[in-house]
């Protein structure tokens, strides 16, 4: 055992036992979380358009600030591009986050002084807890890899303006230097497949233990690392491979096709950041769902789900919500965001502590005919269709057909398969059967024969690929909406 794996130990039990000093008292660390907050903003623009002297409690805030999204909140966000001070948060920011909006186009996200430190530490501390859980740090001084966009940063006003994860990539440890892959050059590269191929070149011969990334481009890079071994598995081309770490989407639908190209079983942390705030990680291996992290400079409101668009719905605040409720996640934040809708919506799996798993975007379901399918729902569908089959799934998404030539409207899955199923009648079936026992109101549709049953259309090799490819959307932080409620993908695909 190395120093830096014994060290890594030592520190992973100190920062543990952080972790339960708050996660034991939520409520009281929400409230502190919240009176800072409002503290540090009441002389900010923000602050005196929305009383904020005079706020001392939940209720107060949620009278003088109404929920936004991005659009909302522009005019402010403007200003602090113009480079004005004092306006959303005390002083500027230090960066910008350049995000896709879908309704907004570009969309710049604010990073403070206050607020970067969560984003890096927060991914630390997931892989601290795992070395203190499982007792496994040798992976420390292996090579380690985060697919990410370019850290190339813009500045403006004495603002630095760059994607989230190139942003981050500022900030990597002195200790993790020598072990981080790829190079600085080679992450440098804009365009996608140019640079999974350079990535593939640098790593390839090299002992890599950990693997970053959204999964449907860590499988690209597995697929780039197959061709040009003569298709050996991933575990053949790194024996010292044992932990994927990963954002953005649920690993679930991927998790059969990375355990056939890696040949075997890897531990997987994670994670739930965006430019908005890092708001959750997988702090254990046995128990579901990812730890709210209710210390970092976020104050959390939830709405659910199923009351977001009506007039005034309740906002709940972290001691009043209930597990497998679908809720709204909104956030107020050290850097300048307030009664935000980031659009993500959660479950929570446990209340003590905290756990909570993506359940999909608000504004990503499928309701054609007052259904309500959420992207957890055909998540799970597809987990169930595909157990204890030979059946693997490369990507998918699901859209309504509304109008079709013949027959009845359904609900169609596009699945792009790297193995089908001897019968797609039978695996259609299974899915809506699945679906069927999640969803009460799909199933009535059904049963009324106002639906017919699932219908499956099978994507080609590397259609989705070609999708966002055609989008300018391939690689990054970017990914495939699970489900839409018009047919724009679908479309597309066909």
């Amino acid at each position: 055992m190395s120093i830096k794996s014994i060290a890594a130990k030592i520190f992973a039990r100190k920062i543990y036992n952080q972790t339960l000093s708050w996660a034991n008292k939520p409520i009281e660390t929400q409230i502190e979380v919240f009176k800072s907050l409002i503290e540090n903003a009441k002389e900010t623009e923000f602050g005196k358009d929305h009383n904020f002297a005079s706020i001392k409690t939940f209720e107060d805030f949620q009278k003088n600030v109404p929920i936004r999204d991005y659009e909302d909140l522009k005019n402010y966000i403007e200003k602090v591009k113009a480079g004005e001070e004092n306006i959303l948060w005390k002083g500027k920011p230090l960066y910008f986050a350049k995000t896709s909006g879908t309704t907004s186009g570009a969309k710049y996200i604010p990073l403070t002084k206050e607020s970067m430190p969560t984003h890096v530490n927060a991914a630390r501390n997931a892989i601290l807890h795992y070395i203190n859980e499982t007792g496994n740090a040798d992976f420390v001084d292996g090579k380690m890899i985060f697919l990410q966009g370019s850290p190339i940063l813009t500045e403006k006003h004495g603002i630095k303006f760059g994607r989230l994860s190139g942003i981050v990539a500022h900030f990597v440890p002195k200790y993790l230097q020598k072990n981080r892959m790829p190079s600085w050059e080679t992450n440098c590269i804009e365009d996608w497949e140019t640079k999974v191929n350079t990535i593939v070149g640098e790593t390839i011969n090299e002992n890599m233990s950990v693997i970053s990334g959204i999964p449907s481009w860590v499988q690209m890079y597995f697929e780039r690392l197959q061709e040009r071994s003569g298709g050996k598995k991933i575990s053949e081309i790194f024996k010292n491979f044992n932990l994927f770490i990963y954002g953005g989407v649920n690993y679930e639908p991927y998790r059969a096709k990375f355990e056939q190209m890696i040949g075997k079983k890897v531990d997987s942390i994670e994670l739930f950041p965006a430019s908005e705030g890092f708001f959750a990680y997988q702090d254990s291996q046995k128990e579901k769902g990812m730890l709210l992290l209710l210390n970092s400079g976020i104050f959390y409101e939830f709405i659910k789900a199923d009351e977001f668009f009506t007039e005034n719905p309740k906002r709940y605040t972290i001691g009043e919500v209930e597990l497998g409720v679908n809720y709204a996640l909104i956030v107020s934040t050290n850097a300048g965001l307030w009664g935000y809708n980031i659009g993500d919506t959660i479950q929570f799996t446990s209340l003590a502590p905290y756990r909570v798993i993506v359940s999909g975007r608000i504004k990503h379901y499928i309701s054609a005919f007052g259904e309500h399918v959420i992207a957890n729902e055909v998540e799970n569908a597809m987990k169930e269709a595909t157990a204890g089959t030979n059946i693997v799934i490369n990507e998918f998404t699901v859209a309504p057909q509304i109008t079709p030539a013949n027959g009845l409207p359904y609900h169609e899955w596009l699945i792009e398969f790297e193995k089908e199923p001897e019968n797609i009648e039978i695996f259609a079936e299974a899915i809506d059967d699945s679906m069927r026992k999640q969803n009460i109101y799909y199933d009535d549709l059904i049963t009324g024969n106002v639906l017919r049953k699932v219908v499956i259309s099978k994507v080609s090799k590397n259609g989705f690929q070609e999708y966002m490819k055609s989008q300018g959307k391939l690689g990054g932080q970017n990914k495939i909406p699970r489900l839409s409620n018009d047919r724009k993908i679908a479309d597309n695909l066909k």
